[in-house]
C-alpha cells in the first residue's frame, strides 16, 4: 500500500494534480473506466445547484432510508472529518474502506493525474458499487457539465437553485451557469428544477437532449398553512406534511423538489407516505441555519455567496427578534465579498474577521476596503487564527445577542471542531480560553 493512513493519502492527493480544479472528465473518466470496466452502479440520482444541493441530498438520503432502501451519500466539502464524504445509510465510511479503495484507484490511473476531488469522487463510486445499494446519491462538487460526478449518467437529476458563483469557471451569468448544471440532465430521464426562476438555457437544453424537465411552479407546487404544507404534482398530492425541520423559508421550494423527485423515481423505487413524513421531520444537515442555543446564542450558515447570504439575512431578520448580532465572517479572495457583505450588513452590529490558513482565504487587506467602501464600521480584525477571533466575540458578546458566524464552510467548520475537542471550552456559549 502506498500509505497507511487516511491522512497520508489525502495529503499527498494535494500535490498530485497541479491544477486545485481542472473541469473536465476526459481524465477522471479513464481512470473510472479502468476501475470498473463493466459499468456496474447503483441507481443514481445526481444533485446539482449553486446554493440548497446539500439540503436535497440529505432530504433524499433521509427519505430513502425511512422507506427501507440501503443509500450511499456523497456530498462535499465535508464540516469535521473527510470521511463524511462519502456516507453509507447515513453513516460515514471508515478510514480503512477510504484507504482500501484510494489503493484501487493507485494502482489503475497510471500515469493520468486526478484532482483532490477526482479522487475522491472516484472512492465514493468505487465504495458504493461494492456495497450492494439500492441507490446512490451523488452530489455535484462545481457546475455539472464538466463535475466528475457527471462520469456515471444520472437515473434522474435535481438542480435545486441557479444563482451566481464560481464566475471564474461557470460564466458571469445566470443563463451561462444554468446550461453550466443543466449538463447532469440525460435523455428521457426525470430532471427536476427546483429554482422556479429558472434560466431560459437550462430549459431549452433539457427540450434539446429530450430530458423528462419537471419544473417548480409549472409541474409541481406547494401551499404553505398555519403548522404544516401540502405539496401537488401530476397527479399526485402529499398533504398536510411536517415543516421542514431544516430552518428558512427556501427550504420549502428544495424540500418540494425533492419530493418530486421521490415522484419520479418511485416506479424504481417506491416510498410510503409515512417514510416521506418521517423523513422531512428527522433531517440532520450541520452547518446550514445550525443553531447553538444558549447565552448567547450562535447561528452557524456555510452561506459563501450573495444568494445564499440573501437567503441567510432574510432568516436572520426575523430571527434576532431586535437582539445584537456579532458577526464572526471569513471568506475566500475569489469569491463576490462585496456582494455578500452587503446582502447582510444592515443586520450586523460588528464585525470579526477571522484568518484562515488557507491561500485562498482573504486576508483583512482584501476585505477592509470593501468594508470601507460599503461604509461598515465596527470592523475588528488583526487576530492570530479564528480561535481568537472567536474568544474575542464571546467575551464582547451580550448574553441576550446572537453570534454569527458565517462565509466559508472553512470557519463553520473550525468552530465546531473546536467546540468538539474540547467541549468544555464553551459554557453555556460563553467562550473559555484554554
Amino acid at each position: 500500500m502506498r500509505f497507511s493512513t487516511l491522512g497520508e493519502w489525502l495529503s499527498w492527493q494535494e500535490t498530485l494534480h497541479p491544477q486545485v480544479i481542472d473541469l473536465g472528465l476526459e481524465r477522471v473518466r479513464r481512470v473510472y473506466r479502468a476501475l470498473n470496466p463493466a459499468r456496474d452502479r447503483p441507481f443514481t440520482v445526481t444533485v446539482g445547484g449553486t446554493n440548497g444541493k446539500g439540503s436535497c441530498v440529505a432530504a433524499l438520503d433521509t427519505i430513502l432510508r425511512r422507506a427501507g432502501y440501503r443509500v450511499g451519500a456523497y456530498t462535499s466539502p465535508h464540516i469535521l472529518r473527510y470521511n463524511e464524504r462519502i456516507c453509507i445509510d447515513g453513516i460515514p465510511v471508515d478510514d480503512a474502506a477510504i484507504c482500501a479503495s484510494f489503493e484501487r484507484i493507485e494502482a489503475v490511473r497510471g500515469d493520468t493525474t486526478l484532482s483532490f476531488f477526482e479522487f475522491g469522487t472516484l472512492a465514493a463510486l468505487d465504495i458504493f458499487r461494492r456495497a450492494e445499494l439500492d441507490v446512490q446519491i451523488l452530489e455535484v462538487g462545481l457546475g455539472g457539465r464538466l463535475d466528475a460526478v457527471n462520469i456515471v449518467d444520472a437515473d434522474a437529476a435535481l438542480v435545486a437553485s441557479i444563482g451566481i458563483d464560481h464566475e471564474e469557471w461557470l460564466g458571469l451569468t445566470r443563463e451561462a451557469i444554468g446550461q453550466e448544471k443543466a449538463g447532469i440532465f440525460r435523455p428521457g430521464r426525470p430532471c427536476v428544477l427546483g429554482d422556479p426562476d429558472a434560466p431560459a438555457t437550462v430549459l431549452r437544453h433539457a427540450e434539446e437532449i429530450g430530458a423528462e424537465l419537471l419544473l417548480q411552479g409549472r409541474d409541481f407546487s406547494f401551499r404553505r398553512e398555519d403548522t404544516s404544507w401540502t405539496w401537488y404534482g401530476r397527479g399526485e398530492t402529499h398533504a398536510a406534511l411536517p415543516e421542514p425541520c431544516l430552518r428558512g423559508d427556501h427550504q420549502y421550494f428544495n424540500m418540494s423538489a425533492v419530493l418530486q423527485v421521490i415522484e419520479a423515481i418511485r416506479p424504481r423505487l417506491p416510498v410510503t407516505e409515512a417514510a416521506v413524513r418521517s423523513g422531512l421531520a428527522n433531517i440532520y444537515l450541520p452547518g446550514r441555519f445550525q443553531i447553538l442555543e444558549g447565552e448567547p446564542t450562535v447561528l452557524l450558515d456555510v452561506a459563501h455567496n450573495p444568494h445564499a447570504v440573501r437567503v441567510l439575512a432574510e432568516f436572520l431578520r426575523e430571527f434576532k427578534r431586535e437582539r445584537p448580532v456579532h458577526a464572526v465572517f471569513a471568506m475566500m479572495r475569489d469569491k463576490d465579498i462585496r456582494g455578500v457583505v452587503g446582502c447582510i450588513r444592515d443586520l450586523v452590529d460588528d464585525w470579526y474577521l477571522a484568518p484562515l490558513q488557507l491561500p485562498r482565504a482573504a486576508t483583512p487587506d482584501i476585505l477592509m476596503p470593501v468594508f470601507a467602501g460599503l461604509g461598515v464600521e465596527g470592523v475588528h480584525q488583526g487576530f492570530a487564527d479564528a480561535a481568537e477571533a472567536f474568544a474575542r466575540v464571546h467575551r464582547n458578546a451580550e448574553n441576550e445577542s446572537i453570534i454569527l458566524v458565517f462565509g466559508s464552510f472553512f470557519l463553520v467548520a473550525e468552530y465546531l471542531a473546536r467546540i468538539e475537542a474540547n467541549p468544555l471550552n464553551v459554557r453555556g456559549n460563553v467562550w473559555m480560553n484554554s
